[in-house]
C-alpha cells in the first residue's frame, strides 16, 4: 500500500478578540509590525501576517472591526480568547479529501473540505481549499489542512518577522494527542502540561529567541 503524504507546516494562528491588541503584542514580541493581510467576509474576521520563513508565517486573526457583525463573535467555532494566544495551526496537504477520509477512519474528524478566498490590500485575491477550521480536533492542537493550489504563498509577500526554530504542543494526556497526530500524518513533539497549548520558539530578525503560546 502506498504511504499517504505527510502534512507540512504552513502557519501559526494567533487568535485575538481585538485585532489591534493582537498586532501590538506580536510587534512588541518580534520587533516587527505585522502587515494587514485582508478580510474574510464570510466569517466576519480579518488578519495580519508576518513571514517566518519561505513557506511559513504567523497569522493574527480576530473579528474584523470594519466588517459586518456575524452574530456572537467566535473564531474557528469557539469563543474568542480572553487575550491573544495561539489557537491552532495549519498544515499543507496535497490531497485533502483523501486525508479527511483516512483521518475519519482513524477517529479524527477534520470536517468537510471547503473553498476559501480573501482579497489582499493590493487587490490580488488569494484562493485555497481547506478542511473545516471549526472542527478543532484536540482543542486546536491538531491542525486544519490547506491546499493553496496555484496561489502565491502568503509567506512570500508578508514582512519578515523572524524564523521558526521549533514548534510543539502540551497536553494533559500526551499519548492521546500523539495518537491523533499520527492519524493525520503529522510529526509533532508533545509534552505533558496542565492544559492543551501550542508552543513556538522564534528567532527574531534581531537574533533574539522568543516564545509564543
Amino acid at each position: 500500500m502506498k504511504a499517504q503524504p505527510r502534512g507540512e507546516f504552513d502557519h501559526l494562528v494567533l487568535g485575538t478578540a481585538d485585532l489591534g491588541e493582537g498586532v501590538s503584542r506580536v510587534a512588541d514580541l518580534l520587533g516587527v509590525e505585522p502587515a494587514f493581510g485582508g478580510r474574510h467576509e464570510r466569517w466576519g474576521t480579518a488578519n495580519y501576517l508576518l513571514s517566518l520563513g519561505p513557506a511559513a508565517y504567523l497569522e493574527i486573526v480576530g473579528p474584523d472591526p470594519a466588517g459586518r457583525p456575524a452574530g456572537e463573535p467566535s473564531l474557528f467555532g469557539i469563543g474568542v480568547p480572553d487575550e491573544p494566544r495561539l489557537l491552532t495551526w495549519v498544515a499543507r496537504h496535497p490531497d485533502l479529501n483523501a486525508l479527511v477520509e483516512g483521518a475519519g477512519k482513524c477517529g479524527v474528524q477534520l470536517g468537510p473540505v471547503h473553498s476559501g478566498s480573501r482579497r489582499q490590500p493590493g487587490g490580488a485575491e488569494l484562493r485555497w481549499e481547506a478542511t473545516d477550521p471549526g472542527a478543532f480536533p484536540c482543542d486546536g492542537l491538531v491542525p486544519f489542512f490547506i491546499d493553496w493550489g496555484s496561489t502565491v504563498h502568503p509567506a512570500r509577500t508578508a514582512p519578515a518577522g523572524g524564523t521558526l526554530l521549533s514548534f510543539g504542543a502540551e497536553h494533559p494526556d500526551p499519548s492521546l494527542a500523539r495518537k491523533m497526530f499520527r492519524c493525520v500524518g503529522v510529526r509533532m513533539e508533545v509534552e505533558e502540561g496542565p492544559n492543551p497549548a501550542l508552543v513556538a520558539r522564534i528567532e527574531t530578525v534581531s537574533g533574539e529567541e522568543v516564545e509564543l503560546r
